[in-house]
């Protein structure tokens, strides 16, 4: 089954043709990866897959469904999720309530159940904490469900948005740069939570990295973008050795992390 297609999109903005032709479909499990120079595109496509830009020419489909268009929030509750290049979370929140508040999207209650503290308020806002602990056990995040996400090390934070990303339950979770800022011993413990994402939660995942150790680690498949167009796609040992590859990164040394 594919969950998500690209057809032919196009995108400007103003005299800038940030996306050139781009197709691609994804296939139910699979782990794809999207890589590029710095301003190639790849964050340009997230935002337009995940509703923050409308593209120019193209369509977008999502589990089969015309996703073009809509706004984020709509974009999730159909069961897709991300995470950002900067890391954004709710720092007057503590860890918990971060990964509570993110399931608010499906409440299941109305305003007139908040005010009276209705039995379906309750039942749901019970529902949504236990979701949101059983969440921090599986992230090994239980010790800092008290703290705010500002003051937790670097790597914590990432896995805190991440959790906030997985709490709607999605489908397709979309990593825009996860180990961007990371040491090299978080950039371990992420490749090792990347595989066990997928695993756990059998989930579809497409991941925008610069670090090559972390996608050619865990991506099955990849597309190199320049230019706002696709170059290369295929296993990580193809996209290794491929020369327009090498050239798009200034030479073997992008390459030198793999």
């Amino acid at each position: 089954m594919q969950v998500l297609q690209l057809q032919a999109i196009n995108h400007f903005f103003g005299g800038l043709h940030a996306v050139r032709s781009f197709n691609l479909n994804i296939e139910e499990g699979e782990l794809r990866g999207l890589i590029g120079p710095n301003g190639a595109g790849k964050t340009t496509i997230f935002n337009l897959v995940s509703g923050f830009y409308r593209p120019t020419e193209g369509d977008i489909l999502f589990e089969g469904k015309p996703i073009a268009g809509l706004r984020p929030h709509q974009v999730t509750a159909l069961g897709m999720a991300r995470t950002f290049q900067n890391i954004r979370m709710w720092n007057s929140m503590t860890v918990l309530e971060n990964l509570c508040i993110s399931q608010h999207f499906n409440l299941g209650y109305g305003l007139l159940d908040t005010l009276l503290g209705t039995r379906r308020f309750v039942e749901n806002e019970n529902r949504i904490r236990t979701s949101a602990v059983e969440l921090l056990e599986m992230l090994d995040l239980r010790e800092v469900a008290g703290e705010y996400p500002k003051n937790l090390p670097y790597g914590l934070q990432r896995r805190v948005e991440i959790g906030r990303a997985l709490a709607i339950k999605p489908r397709l979770l979309l990593l825009d740069e996860p180990a961007a800022g990371m040491n090299p011993s978080d950039v371990d413990k992420l490749i090792e939570l990347i595989r066990w994402i997928r695993d756990q939660f059998k989930l579809t995942l497409w991941l925008i990295e610069h670090q090559m150790k972390v996608v050619m680690s865990v991506c099955e498949s990849i597309t190199v973008l320049d230019f706002g167009e696709i170059i290369a796609e295929g296993r990580p040992d193809d996209i290794r050795n491929n020369p327009r590859v090498i050239k798009a990164y200034l030479g073997d040394e992008g390459m030198s992390d793999a």
